[in-house]
């Protein structure tokens, strides 16, 4: 029989379907497309580069795309990028992010638009599918940005009468080659050329006398305006070389207001960028130093431009942006450009400073720093350009504002402050008697000072009030006070200091304190010993009574706190600017005296200085009464001659007048020189000068070193005498034997390599430099000696 089988059981594991594959499913895309964003925002374009598909990537080189962004930022100058994230649709291998992008240009505005950005996922990554519209949708099909700019032309800078300090105009180069000159002609040539380059004809002449017959001698620019009526008879000269060119002209060179003023030079290729970003296009003169670097802003004027896309055949495709320009605003400065003239000729080829303030309101009517330069050369058109560099590499820095960036020790023009801290102090009063002698041994026998009398072979002074004691310049009478107040109170001295403005910058109004045109100097106290790991003893103070020892100030705050004395106690704030306006608009900026603060001194007090300042002038005894003799302006002043060995001192001279005239405002100034010797001798005279051109419209005094006005007197050559060898005898000293042999102080102590002008020694032997220190080879090698101890002159 057949026997049916049942159907088998069935089994779970054989029954189940076959197993799917095992798929990751792709992570979200916001995060790539967050990543290439936040890269965008930063510039961090090689980031976003690195986020691209592979095929965009073969599209572009990493390189190209750099330069693409850089480009566009450039352009356009997009000076920041905003892109904000909206949303992100996925489906599956493929996504899209919608972003809401903002380029904020500085030149033509913002511009704002929605992309899309297009991601693929691939090879376990999400990456961009770029192109250029994902910059900015009009930039599809590889079109480009081109922008039109709108350039105002650069305002001029004009003196406080509307006359021109800086200008664009034609301007002509003038130079000469001296063998070619023809001697018949030479004297006529000078004489017409004096006039348009505001120098004596023999001044003139001395600029090529020494060069080579067939070398080009640069000799200055002049405006086509100011040669016009000459220029056909100046053709007829041989050996005059005349280059005309279009430019920025600086009215007078050198002896316009350089240093004030300031001057454009190209950009640098270093500040390109930077330059860009502001919507300049990169090719523009700028200002470089004084007011056409501060009022570069006003200047310049609103850039305004059109920001285009083009095809890449370059045919106009549409226009993003565009914005409008605003012209450029002249800047009308305090300075009276006659004057200011008058007063850097008056510095002659001297190294130094001058600078004159309304003492009443700190508007600056002349500064002048000397050597001077010519802002004319930084422009390459001009043919002198060839004298630029050895303007640049002049070691007397003629580049340096030395009103605002010189620091000296103040020397005696600093003893108002000491007179007016100890009248203060209520330690001294005004007719306190004391014994002006040859020396002062306050700090001890080892360390004696010295008057300026004792050094001059003169008679000591003998007793003095304490305004005599200003009057006469006499060292021991503020060696004593000094020594009073450090004992009294050794912070109160610097501290009167800084109350009367020293020690921190002015804050002129018209010089960029960013670029630092102006420091601030020096006035040591007990944390700044501390801060240069110094002791701040009696002798700090004893040297800082006399404007020695480590105090440094510049002329321009001299000037300021001499004003103040002038003007009854008020610290202005020094200004360049009268006013800023474009043409018939209303003035965006108008001159205000602005008061910082008051002098910390009674009105008693202050009058009793002002006493001291005056009998220094007009007292016959006054240390600089025979350098203002029969001129009927009221002066006040004090000289200074602040040492700096081993080489010669400082010469100072610091004052202000009271002529009380409706219509020419009274002026303090300062006049420093350096290394050059007394102020009574070198800067008081420069004083009188300014004084009389200011006043009385000319000039009636010679310096002392003058032949006739403008021209220095060129000594006879004179055989140099040979040095003497001196045995020092009991009872003789640097400053006696200075004053025997006419030589000065400081030339005796180099020669002999010496540190102590107090420290002589009966039998010591000398050598005195009577041909000058320049002239004495070889010099002799002593020992130094310790201690440099001040013999300060008035």
């Amino acid at each position: 029989c057949t026997v049916q089988q049942d159907n088998p059981t069935s089994n779970p594991a054989t029954d189940l379907p076959p197993p799917a594959l095992a798929t990751d499913s792709p992570p979200s895309a916001e995060s790539t497309t967050i990543e290439y964003l936040m890269a965008w925002k930063k510039n961090d374009f090689n980031s976003m580069y690195e986020l691209l598909l592979p095929e965009s990537k073969n599209t572009i080189s990493q390189e190209d795309f750099v330069n693409t962004y850089q480009n566009v930022n450039s352009i356009g100058v997009f000076t920041n990028t905003v892109a904000k994230h909206i949303s992100t649709q996925q489906n599956n291998l493929d996504a899209k992010s919608y972003v809401d992008l903002t380029l904020y240009s500085s030149l033509v505005g913002n511009i704002h638009r929605e992309i899309t950005l297009p991601l693929k996922f691939k090879n376990r990554v999400w990456g961009i599918e770029w192109n250029k519209g994902l910059i900015l949708p009009e930039l599809i099909n590889d079109n480009n940005l081109y922008m039109d700019y709108i350039i105002p032309s650069r305002a001029n800078i004009y003196d406080r009468n509307g006359l021109a300090f800086a200008a664009h105009t034609d301007a002509v180069s003038l130079g000469v080659i001296p063998g070619e000159i023809n001697p018949e002609q030479e004297e006529q040539l000078l004489q017409d050329l004096s006039p348009l380059l505001g120098r004596h004809p023999e001044s003139l002449k001395s600029l090529y006398a020494s060069s080579k017959p067939e070398w080009y001698v640069p000799l200055g620019e002049t405006s086509s305006n100011e040669i016009k009526t000459i220029y056909d008879k100046l053709t007829s000269y041989s050996g005059l070389i005349m280059k005309p060119y279009q430019t920025r002209y600086y009215v007078g060179g050198k002896l316009g207001a350089p240093h004030a003023v300031g001057y454009t030079a190209l950009i640098p290729e270093e500040q390109s960028e930077i330059y860009k970003s502001m919507g300049y296009r990169g090719d523009e003169f700028v200002g470089v130093q004084g007011l056409e670097a501060w009022g570069e802003t006003y200047l310049s004027g609103k850039r305004g431009g059109a920001l285009h896309v083009a095809s890449p055949e370059g045919k106009w495709v549409t226009t993003l942006a565009e914005s409008k320009s605003s012209p450029a605003q002249a800047i009308y400065t305090t300075l009276d450009r006659r004057f200011q003239k008058e007063v850097q000729t008056a510095l002659q080829d001297l190294v130094g400073a001058a600078v004159v303030l309304n003492m009443n309101t700190g508007e600056v009517l002349a500064m002048a720093s000397s050597p001077s330069f010519d802002p004319n050369l930084f422009d390459p058109a001009n043919y002198n350009i060839m004298q630029l560099e050895e303007t640049i590499m002049n070691p007397y820095t003629p580049l340096i504002n030395r009103v605002t960036q010189g620091q000296y020790a103040p020397g005696s023009t600093f003893k108002v402050v000491t007179m007016a801290s100890a009248l203060e102090s209520n330690l001294f009063n005004a007719e306190q008697i004391y014994y002006c002698g040859h020396t002062w041994t306050g700090l001890g026998t080892a360390y004696t000072k010295y008057d300026w009398t004792y050094d001059k072979g003169f008679a000591p002074s003998g007793n003095l009030t304490l305004i005599g004691g200003l009057r006469r310049s006499c060292n021991p009478w503020f060696y004593q006070i000094g020594i009073s107040l450090h004992n009294w109170a050794d912070y109160f001295l610097p501290d009167m200091s800084r109350k009367f403005g020293l020690g921190s910058p002015t804050g002129i109004i018209g010089l960029q304190q960013s670029i630092n045109e102006e420091v601030g100097g020096i006035i040591p106290n007990v944390d700044w010993a501390k801060e240069t790991n110094t002791l701040w003893t009696p002798a700090n103070t004893v040297h800082m009574a006399i404007g020695q020892g480590d105090i440094q100030v510049t002329p321009l705050q001299m000037a300021q706190l001499y004003a103040a004395i002038g003007n009854g106690g008020t610290i202005y704030r020094p200004q360049l600017i009268q006013s800023i306006s474009a043409p018939d608009e209303k003035p965006s900026f108008e001159f205000k005296a602005e008061a910082v603060s008051q002098l910390p001194v009674s009105s008693n007090n202050l009058n009793a200085v002002r006493q001291g300042l005056w009998e220094v002038v007009n007292d016959p005894s006054g240390t600089a009464n025979y350098r203002f003799r029969q001129l009927d302006i009221p002066i006040y002043g004090k000289t200074g001659t602040a040492e700096d060995l081993p080489r010669n001192p400082h010469a100072w001279f610091a004052g202000f007048t009271n002529a009380q005239r409706p219509n020419t405002p009274d002026f303090a100034a300062v006049i420093v020189l350096e290394n050059k010797g007394e102020g009574s001798e070198w800067a008081a005279p420069i004083f009188r000068r300014l004084v009389e051109v200011y006043f009385l419209d000319e000039i009636d005094t010679l310096y002392p070193w003058e032949v006739e006005i403008g021209l220095t007197a060129t000594p006879s050559p004179t055989p140099i005498p040979e040095p003497k060898l001196h045995i020092v005898q009991s009872g003789e000293s640097l400053g006696s034997l200075s004053g025997f042999y006419k030589v000065p102080l400081a030339d005796i102590m180099l020669a002999n390599n010496l540190n102590n002008p107090n420290l002589l020694s009966p039998g010591q032997e000398l050598v005195i430099p009577l041909g000058g220190i320049e002239n004495l080879t070889p010099t002799p090698t002593h020992t130094p000696l310790l201690e440099i101890s001040s013999t300060p002159q008035p």
